[in-house]
């Protein structure tokens, strides 16, 4: 090899160390395992709202979480276009997280963003996920004129009006607590005819499942719920190769 070949080489091995780092510098910049106080590792990995770039290794997409301005992660919704869910707590050996249904929180007055369709907690998961059990549910009902008089006429005392919702007429709206999980998701036993229903998880109180005034309900969306989750299934084995 010519001298001047042997400069090239020289200069392309010592060059290319720099590449790597400056490369896996920039990856790292504004990356961290950690979102907020939330510890993120496996199966979970991060991608950073503001920077775009992800944090750890990419994994199973229903386990990407995204950091929102390095404050708290958020899991995605499954339903496109609609607000997931911010998480405050991972629990890696018990396989739950502590989350916060978005969507629902616009339904609170003071939030300024557009009103979107309104879903059931369960359907916006994804397909790992699941509502943990040892929860209880708050029903929302949005209701015509005439079935609200209608239950307002029944003085159900676990019926409470909603007068603080917004994106409904709050006139019409309700909200029921303390309704007991269903696996089956079966809640026709809680039906009101003439309103629409949707179903959101709420912690269980150690206090007990007490629902008394109009405001209490906020406060219930706010302390979110628990989500369990299976474990990711593992990528088949590549077939070997045949004969060339």
């Amino acid at each position: 090899m010519v001298p001047g070949c042997w400069f090239l080489a020289f200069a392309w091995v010592w060059w290319l160390p720099l590449v790597l780092v400056a490369t896996q510098e920039q990856q790292s910049l504004g990356c961290s395992a950690m979102c907020g106080d939330v510890p993120v590792s496996d199966p979970f990995w991060l991608t950073d709202w503001e920077t775009g770039r992800s944090c750890g290794s990419p994994g199973a997409p229903d386990f990407e979480l995204t950091c929102v301005n390095s404050s708290y992660p958020v899991l995605r919704s499954f339903v496109p276009f609609i607000p997931g869910f911010s998480i405050s707590n991972i629990s890696y050996k018990e396989r739950s997280l502590h989350a916060v249904d978005l969507g629902k929180l616009e339904l609170l007055r003071g939030a300024r963003t557009p009103c979107l369709p309104i879903w059931n907690t369960s359907v916006k998961l994804g397909h790992p996920f699941r509502i943990d059990s040892i929860n209880l549910n708050l029903i929302f009902y949005n209701c015509t004129e005439e079935a609200a008089a209608a239950a307002a006429a029944r003085r159900d005392r676990g019926l409470v009006h909603a007068t603080t919702m917004r994106c409904v007429n709050a006139s019409n709206a309700f909200v029921r607590a303390g309704v007991r999980y269903d696996a089956t998701g079966n809640y026709s036993g809680y039906a009101l005819e003439g309103c629409n229903a949707i179903v959101l998880p709420m912690r269980r109180s150690s206090s007990g499942e007490t629902f008394t005034n109009t405001t209490d309900y906020e406060q219930l969306i706010k302390d979110g719920f628990l989500l369990t989750w299976d474990p990711p299934q593992p990528l088949p084995t590549p077939l070997p190769a045949g004969p060339a």
